[in-house]
């Protein structure tokens, strides 16, 4: 199994017409079921034109209406991002994937009060994420195909790179992953830690899952005291920046440390207390998650 998304998933892209947009859509045409998937492109200066064989439509509701898409992913530049969010939230799509970083934490507000107050039950994925990916399935983002091998363990990010490494890690040792989910690393996004890992939780073919957080805000701890009393699997983490100093940020706009309970140790020590196997070492997770799988 996997979660939000499999071989029958439909998809649109919004942006296709853009550099970014037309290089990830076809990398993602490309692997497994792309070609079934990928049916939709917006944009509303381009429609009616063809790009590999998509047809692009002047807006998602057209698109969703002529093609049955029901996700969509935004490679849309940031100045308009934040109105395609909320378009395709618009037309009520079931899932919309938004890599673009660099929108406007006030342009986030808004669209996340416009899902609010609309009662919208759109699952937002970013934005500044890698997308997901169901190996051997589908690829919805920007995340490398080949590293991706088919297994039982859950992955779940803020960071893409790390959710590569991780992944890569998986995969050498035999394991491989059923689902691998990039929340991105903004401070005001969609779907947080607690969120996927439910779903994993709820999983047949999950057997166990792999956190892994960053310096900065509430959600690697939130999730840890759910994870204690609830999650059936076992639990695997890190958190990016140990040694981090006070009031740096990492790359990302959500990780920057503004008290004493977001630092990296801060979250390792509540992870642990909850019953989450950690690692201060990315490069030891692989061989961790190995070593009390077959232990168990």
């Amino acid at each position: 199994m996997s979660i939000l998304i499999d071989k029958n998933t439909k998809v649109m892209t919004q942006g296709i017409t853009g550099k970014t947009g037309q290089f990830h859509t076809l990398g993602c045409l490309n692997y497994a079921n792309g070609k079934n998937c990928f049916v939709a492109g917006v944009n509303p200066k381009k429609a009616g034109e063809i790009f590999e064989g998509i047809p692009i439509f002047a807006t998602v509701k057209e698109a969703k209406e002529k093609t049955a898409a029901s996700v969509s992913v935004i490679y849309v530049p940031p100045a308009g991002a934040a109105a395609a969010i909320i378009e395709a939230v618009d037309a009520e799509l079931d899932l919309v994937i938004c890599i673009t970083e660099g929108i406007p934490v006030r342009d986030m507000m808004m669209v996340k009060d416009h899902m609010k107050k609309s009662n919208s039950k759109t699952l937002l994925l970013g934005p500044n994420c890698p997308g997901l990916i169901t190996p051997d399935e589908i690829k919805i983002g920007i995340m490398p195909g080949h590293i991706h091998r088919r297994g039982q363990i859950g992955v779940v990010s803020r960071s893409g790179t790390l959710t590569y490494e991780a992944v890569a890690q998986l995969s050498s040792l035999g394991l491989g992953v059923s689902s691998a989910v990039g929340i991105g690393g903004d401070p005001i996004n969609g779907l947080k830690h607690l969120d996927v890992i439910k779903m994993f939780n709820d999983d047949d073919e999950t057997d166990a899952i792999v956190m892994i957080g960053e310096i900065g805000g509430p959600d690697e701890v939130n999730a840890a005291l759910w994870i204690k009393d609830n999650c059936k699997k076992p639990v695997f983490g890190f958190i990016a920046g140990v040694t981090a100093p006070a009031g740096k940020r990492m790359g990302h706009a959500g990780a920057l440390v503004s008290g004493g309970d977001d630092t990296a140790q801060a979250k390792l020590a509540v992870m642990e207390a909850c019953g989450i196997t950690v690692t201060k070492n990315l490069s030891e997770l692989g061989e961790l998650v190995q070593r009390a799988l077959v232990a168990a």
